[in-house]
């Protein structure tokens, strides 16, 4: 896959050498309790959409505010030399995600090296409505998600690993970073709200890290940490 860098949504920071893990446990109906729910039926799944927010004491009218709909697309992922890029045709959007290893040492890597972790550089929610990622062809992932709030830190982050089997709905206002997809490309059909506002936290700026996402599947369920 190629495209033009210069069309990239976001100039990745870079240049920090401190990674914070996320703890890695499956996605089921339980431990994705409060961020979202897994999906079988992608075409046909409700899409939260969140109604445009009053400006002052006059609400807004009913029947208004969010009629913008869903728009939906493919959202392709792939690894390129350790580097996670993505393109986002629902919306037109094309991303570098993050990295296999530190970006400056990633030259002198070997490209055949295995992926043991993504080091991420930003997240982001959207305000507007709720997301669907679903693999196209059986893909197995892991996302790092945490709960509403813009006092978000690193640590607040939990990566759930999916198997490829469903696909993964997460709720207006929850923070996602990128999707991490095992193989070296990957196609999802991605759902959401057409107006697609965003919020984003700069890992790599605001903490002086990036966010390190374990690239390897679960065995067997595991507890969101207490």
């Amino acid at each position: 896959m190629e495209f033009d860098l210069s069309e990239i949504a976001y100039v990745p920071t870079m240049g920090v050498r401190r990674a914070v893990a996320t703890p890695l446990v499956t996605a089921s109906e339980e431990t994705l309790k409060g961020y979202g729910c897994l999906v079988d039926e992608p075409t046909t799944f409700p899409i939260e959409i969140v109604r445009w927010p009053a400006q002052g004491s006059r609400p807004i009218d009913e029947n208004t505010g969010n009629q913008g709909g869903i728009t939906e697309g493919l959202f392709e992922f792939w690894w390129k030399g350790g580097t996670l890029y993505a393109r986002n045709n629902a919306v037109g959007d094309s991303y570098l995600f993050g990295w296999s290893d530190w970006p400056e040492d990633l030259p002198s890597a070997k490209p055949d090296a295995a992926r043991e972790r993504a080091l991420i550089w930003r997240a982001n929610y959207h305000p507007d409505g709720g997301q669907l990622f679903h693999p196209m062809h059986g893909e197995s992932f892991v996302v790092p998600l945490a709960l509403p709030g813009d006092d978000v830190t690193p640590e607040k982050f939990i990566s759930f690993w999916c198997d490829g089997t469903r696909g993964l709905y997460i709720h207006p206002n929850i923070w996602h970073a990128a999707v991490v997809p095992f193989d070296a490309h990957a196609e999802f059909l991605d759902r959401q709200s057409r107006v697609h506002a965003r919020v984003s936290v700069d890992f790599a700026k605001e903490f002086g890290c990036y966010l390190a996402a374990p690239m390897r599947p679960v065995e067997r369920r595991a507890a969101i940490p207490t």
